[in-house]
């Protein structure tokens, strides 16, 4: 019974006054963090840069105004995370300060229980941060990318790709009727130009029995007609037993298949404009090139995607933990702190992914070495601070 009384008052089922009031306190220097650290992210990584090609390259003004809007949300997450440290530090540090810790303990609240709106703010934040971080900011990066380069008439060269090889995987339809889950096609293009690809060759399986080799000196997408335009090819159709069925050779040849090799082939140029799912896409095709590099950076990176909104709960539990101890700390002294906390965790979540891409730690740890290291010292600081 006394076991019931302490869920229910710990994790109370609606919110109480003194939650109501923890979390007006949070609210305002959590919007002013997400403000000021957003503030100095875009003026130190973009708008600098922006200034500098107005002036240099003759990038117009208007265009520069939609690229620092699109280069926003990758500021605002991880504006967010600092932003949790920074209202649990201070607010905590208040009540501290003001002796409001010590009559909420008189009182019979435990210091666990006082932290619980920080926490629940903090899960809100994380899932609008995962939201964001992999929704919204890597199509604004990508986006942003295109439009400077347009702007700068530097489209063409960065789209050259070389060596162009796509798997893609769907329903094989065997003999019987049935369909089994494997390799469709093999997709290899010797060259993209941002408009054609060049020297293609297609193995298609999607047949059980049946293989088809389409070889073509240059393929395009038809915009118009969703559907590609093959130029100067053969296809070859080859029975199980390794020999020639038939033989078609054409000078333009319209084929229904995916367009997702030139999407490939027009893939990021940048970490930063990939979702979990297209990293996940590439991290595949990485493997079956044999680039161990590109591999171990590919699983570092998406598992870091999956652990920065979890920064916010990491940052929530250290700034309460050090903001809740009985002390005297001014608004100044708590971005002090913030600002040395923050800069700590991402130099320990930088050697982490480091060693995790050199393949001295696994990717998972590699990426999640800060969170796992900053959850620890928050729950020992907080757990010194109860006893």
């Amino acid at each position: 019974m006394e076991n019931q009384q302490k869920k229910s008052t710990i994790f109370p089922h609606k919110i109480s006054v003194m939650d109501q009031y923890i979390l007006g306190e949070l609210l305002p220097p959590f919007l002013f963090g997400i403000g000021i650290f957003t503030a100095l992210g875009l003026s130190i990584g973009t708008l600098f840069d922006l200034i500098r090609r107005i002036t240099e390259s003759g990038l117009v003004f208007t265009l520069a105004m939609k690229i620092f809007l699109l280069r926003m949300p990758e500021f605002i997450v991880l504006a967010f995370p600092m932003s949790i440290l920074l209202a649990t530090l201070m607010t905590y540090s208040r009540l501290s300060s003001d002796s409001e810790i010590i009559a909420l303990r008189s009182v019979g609240i435990n210091l666990y229980r006082l932290v619980v709106p920080a926490i629940i703010l903090s899960l809100l934040v994380t899932g609008l941060t995962f939201f964001i971080n992999d929704i919204v900011a890597p199509s604004a990066n990508r986006e942003a990318t295109l439009t400077m380069q347009r702007a700068l008439n530097e489209v063409n060269p960065n789209l050259k790709e070389r060596n162009i090889l796509y798997p893609e995987y769907g329903n094989i339809e065997q003999e019987d009727g049935d369909s089994n889950y494997g390799l469709v096609r093999l997709f290899y293009a010797e060259e993209f130009n941002g408009e054609r690809m060049k020297f293609l060759t297609i193995l298609d399986f999607s047949r059980k029995g049946i293989s088809q080799i389409l070889t073509s000196e240059s393929a395009q997408w038809n915009i118009r007609e969703n559907i590609w335009d093959f130029f100067n090819g053969t296809i070859y159709t080859i029975a199980t037993d390794g020999s020639y069925r038939n033989v078609v050779r054409f000078e333009q040849q319209q084929l229904a298949l995916p367009r997702s090799p030139l999407d490939f082939a027009e893939r990021p140029l940048s970490y930063d404009e990939m979702s979990i799912s297209q990293a996940r896409e590439y991290l595949a095709i990485a493997k079956l090139e044999g680039k161990e590099k590109e591999v171990r950076t590919l699983q570092v990176k998406i598992q870091g995607k999956i652990a920065l909104p979890f920064v916010c709960l990491v940052f929530a539990l250290i700034g309460c933990a050090i903001g809740i101890r009985p002390q005297s700390t001014g608004k100044g002294k708590s971005f002090g702190i913030c600002i040395g906390l923050i800069v700590t965790y991402y130099i320990l979540s930088f050697m982490g992914e480091s060693m995790g891409i050199w393949g001295v730690l696994t990717p998972f740890v590699g990426a999640w070495l800060g969170n796992i290291v900053g959850l620890g010292v928050g729950g020992w600081l907080l757990y010194q601070t109860t006893k």
